[in-house]
């Protein structure tokens, strides 16, 4: 709440006061949507995030229209989902949990990889797919909220299949198994996006496709 938060209120009132005219993103994120729903979520979707840091994102996202509708401000939200850079991402993200136990069990440093809910479903893109978006938001003529995604969606158990395959490690089932201390209080069960607006206003589409990802 206090960074990703009142963080943004704090640049926006900085922005406010300075008088200098500033082109201002906040780095919103799909979790806003809450993911109770298998159809892809768009600009106008509802929002019900279904976790502390969804809620303050939440707080974020609501703040940035306001300024902007209030002060006439350059504020733009970029509604992100999922996205990854290679070796970016602490362990206790699952793309770089999977990844590293990949790593560590084809060099016997490991013997088993422990996940929670497998069927999870997520919308990921290559971060710098995304960031190629983010600049062109804040390059367009008008400031407005955009939704930038993959447009697919795949299951944690999606990405182990072709990770370990891509190790010539085999069958994932030989190595995952699945720990109750992994699932989320309040499981976002599915979450896509739908960045036609993207694509129509700014001209952006993702290049980067899921298995590609997983390689790199």
């Amino acid at each position: 709440a206090q960074v990703t938060g009142i963080g943004g209120l704090n640049c926006l009132e900085a922005v406010r006061l300075s008088g200098f005219h500033t082109r201002f993103l906040q780095a919103s994120t799909s979790e806003l949507m809450g993911g109770q729903r298998k159809e892809a979520y768009n600009e106008d979707s509802r929002l019900y995030p279904r976790s502390p840091y969804g809620c303050a994102k939440l707080y974020g996202y609501w703040l940035t229209k306001n300024y902007r509708e209030s002060y006439r401000l350059f504020a733009s939200n970029a509604i992100s989902f999922n996205h990854e850079e290679p070796g970016a991402r602490g362990p206790n993200f699952v793309t770089r949990k999977i990844t590293l136990a990949v790593a560590n069990i084809k060099a016997g440093r490991q013997e088993k990889l422990y996940l929670g809910n497998l069927d999870a479903k997520r919308d990921w893109s290559l971060a710098s797919d995304i960031v190629d978006g983010m600049i062109l938001i804040l390059q367009a003529r008008e400031p407005d909220d955009f939704v930038l995604g993959s447009g697919e969606t795949h299951s944690v158990r999606e990405f182990c299949q072709i990770a370990f395959e891509y190790a010539g490690l085999g069958d994932y089932e030989d190595y995952v198994e699945i720990d109750p201390r992994f699932f989320r209080p309040a499981e976002v069960d599915v979450l896509l996006a739908d960045y036609s607006k993207a694509k129509r206003v700014l001209g952006w589409e993702p290049k980067t496709k899921f298995k590609e990802l997983v390689h790199k």
